[in-house]
């Protein structure tokens, strides 16, 4: 095994030690983390032409995404959770246009909005978490 892939099972390790450990509200915020730094690497892979992996990490942001949107209570959590459905489909749809058309314009703004969202939901941590 080389150094790049003992590097890469050690990060994924390190999130599944997170996620495994986190309160709810702290898994929401990583995974608007996760999702935020693959938004970026996608960016990032843009700019070097890397396609394939490009589209790997809009893909990890998309699924990111799609468990966020899964995880509202529409039933209980009235505007603002139709409120953030709403952006969460919009970033979906921002995302494919990135990917269709090799834009890094959508990906930043996919960050930036999910930045957003990440900002406001640690503002309301609860105490502990």
């Amino acid at each position: 095994m080389n150094a790049r892939s003992l590097a890469n099972q050690y990060r994924q390790t390190g999130v599944s030690s997170a996620a495994l450990d986190a309160s709810p509200h702290r898994l929401i915020a990583l995974m608007l983390a996760g999702a935020r730094e693959r938004s970026r690497l996608a960016a990032a892979c843009l700019q070097r032409g890397d396609l394939p992996r490009k589209s790997q990490a809009i893909s990890d942001a998309s699924a990111i995404i799609g468990g966020l949107n899964g995880a509202l209570n529409l039933e209980a959590g009235g505007d603002v959770a139709d409120g953030l459905q709403a952006l969460y489909d919009y970033a979906q749809r921002r995302l494919l246009a990135a990917n269709a058309d090799n834009d890094p314009q959508p990906l930043h703004e996919v960050d930036d909005l999910l930045g957003d969202i990440e900002s406001a939901w640690l503002a309301i941590a609860p105490e502990g978490s």
